[in-house]
């Protein structure tokens, strides 16, 4: 089987790319990085060959970015050297903000003290650089208001650092794979990326927009475009599952002992302080044939941007592997159009409080199936969701969250027809006959017959590829990761994992839930890269440029 090896992936760029613009482009980014005379090197040096072995290969890329979704998408461009500037019109609402912003204007805010910049900021992120970032291109959304971004954005190919984008699939990540029948949370603006406006988009697409709410099917075509459209494709690899990602061996004297980064044999360089041969990636390509093509890639940094809709939390109860018990929505949404549950005397259960949740009780509502709706909290709680969204905007949530306070079960009543809510409630069992056991945070014990169950509490990322799970990364590391719950633990302004050097994370991974916050991830992890690239460069400078490591 041949093995697609690290310095293959940049021959792929001349094998996808035969125009010498591009094949130019790709070059000129590596002298970029590397220096003019190591960067001659590199385009003297012979392309191995698809058959090559895993330790024929010997370049190092800078970064490998898991998972293309909307977190890798925006890092990628960021990384490609587009750079963000205060627009010579705006004028920030956040006086004290704009203020700062003034002082700094002929810098980019990747250049600029990111702590300062989101000091006495406060949104909905726990990352300050997230508000910070959200705020410069939707000023005071939170508010309700529409004003257009204070940033403008800049082509700068001297800021290309080299990087890969692996994904499962298509670039936009689980949004290819979302239900298409509900509305996403957030308004379409709200889901755009940087340098591209999503109602500019749909509009030239012919797309009727009936209003600031999308489909996820739209967004997904949105994001696949915006990698087509900035340029990036070069960068991206679609069909790829990753394995394993380990940290090479290290001497304890790290900073004497920097390894065999690009190999001897080609560069005649013994030893290279300047690309760390810190991680290697491995996994399979899926191609067309259906079969998979093993891979190896060497990288200096890893971001983790794989989202955490991977895997379905489960209850871990008896009896939830029965096939009428589903775990996703897609799954439950896809019975119900597909006719299965209709005409059913029996309820259908839907366990959770979260707006997966309330999507499926939407699906069944409106379909004309009886609801059990069971969740743990008070319908009280402050934390439900349902409480941070403006009625306005969200009438079909808050419709949910009416029925939930107002139908509740009563021992003294029977189920509604429509629908009926057990507050405090959870699941204790599932039987073979189609029945399932509640109890109440009392212990009371209740037995109904059901037509199906919806288990939506959640999901947790596929982190398989990292050592324990990727446990070790949260800031509870004998859990698993999850966004709300244990999230990965990292430093806030450059979003770089706080137990482990040179692996970053961003996105749901890191509490960033919505789309609108994630991109501050992207910002942190380009200062962080770019900081370190300049030190680098000062370091080849300062030993002669290219004659000093012959």
């Amino acid at each position: 089987m041949p093995v697609w090896c690290c310095r293959c992936s940049l021959a792929g760029h001349f094998r996808n790319y035969s125009d010498t613009e591009t094949e130019g482009e790709i070059f000129n980014s590596l002298v970029q990085y590397f220096g003019d005379n190591l960067g001659q090197k590199v385009k003297d040096m012979p392309l191995v060959e698809e058959t090559s072995l895993l330790e024929d290969s010997s370049v190092t890329l800078p970064v490998v970015i898991i998972g293309n979704g909307p977190s890798g998408i925006c890092l990628s461009y960021m990384l490609s050297g587009y750079r963000p500037y205060l627009s010579s019109e705006a004028i920030h609402p956040n006086t004290v903000l704009h203020s700062k912003l003034e002082e700094a204007r002929h810098l980019s805010i990747v250049d600029q003290d990111l702590e300062y910049l989101s000091e006495g900021l406060e949104g909905r992120s726990s990352n300050p650089v997230a508000i910070l970032f959200d705020t410069l291109l939707h000023p005071d959304a939170d508010f309700g208001y529409d004003y257009p971004s204070v940033l403008h954005w800049k082509l700068e190919q001297h800021h290309y650092i080299p990087h890969l984008v692996l994904g499962k699939g298509p670039p936009g990540g689980a949004w290819h794979n979302m239900e298409g029948s509900m509305l996403t949370i957030s308004f379409g603006n709200w889901m755009e990326l940087p340098g591209l406006k999503f109602k500019d988009w749909a509009s030239s697409k012919r797309r009727n927009l009936k209003g600031d709410r999308v489909m996820p099917e739209e967004i997904a075509r949105y994001y696949k475009h915006y990698v087509k459209v900035m340029g990036l494709q070069k960068n991206f690899r679609e069909n790829t599952y990753i394995t394993s990602v380990s940290r090479l061996y290290r001497d304890q004297d790290d900073d004497n002992s920097q390894g065999r980064d690009i190999s001897t044999k080609h560069l005649q360089i013994e030893k290279s302080k300047f690309i760390k041969r810190n991680w290697e990636i491995r996994g399979y390509q899926r191609i067309a044939d259906g079969s998979h093509v093993p891979f190896c890639l060497f990288a200096e940094n890893v971001a983790l941007a794989t989202g955490t809709l991977d895997s379905p939390a489960h209850l871990e109860i008896e009896g939830e592997d029965f096939p009428f018990v589903f775990h996703s929505m897609p799954e439950f949404g896809a019975a119900i159009s597909k006719g299965k549950l209709h005409g059913k005397v029996d309820p259908v259960l839907i366990v959770g409080s979260g707006l997966t949740a309330a999507d499926a009780v939407l699906c069944a509502y409106n379909n004309n199936i009886p609801v059990i709706h069971v969740f743990r909290r008070r319908v009280t709680d402050p934390s439900l969701i349902f409480k941070q969204l403006p009625k306005k905007l969200y009438p079909e949530y808050h419709k949910v969250y009416h029925m939930m306070c107002t139908q509740s079960y009563s021992v003294n009543s029977n189920l509604l027809s429509d629908y009926t809510s057990f507050p405090e409630h959870h699941v204790l069992s599932f039987k073979s006959d189609m029945k399932c056991i509640l109890q109440s945070i009392t212990g009371l014990k209740k037995i109904f017959t059901l037509s199906a169950a919806a288990v939506l509490i959640g999901s947790h990322p596929n982190l398989s590829f990292l050592k324990e799970q990727g446990c070790y990364l949260g800031h509870k590391s004998s859990q698993p990761i999850t966004c709300k719950g244990n999230p990965v633990e990292i430093d806030t302004y450059t979003y770089e994992c706080v137990k482990e050097a040179n692996l970053f994370a961003l996105g749901p991974l890191v509490g960033d839930n919505f789309v609108r916050f994630l991109k501050g991830g992207a910002l942190g992890v380009t200062r962080c890269l770019t900081i370190r690239q300049k030190k680098k460069q000062h370091l080849f400078v300062e030993r002669g440029g290219g004659d000093g490591i012959a």
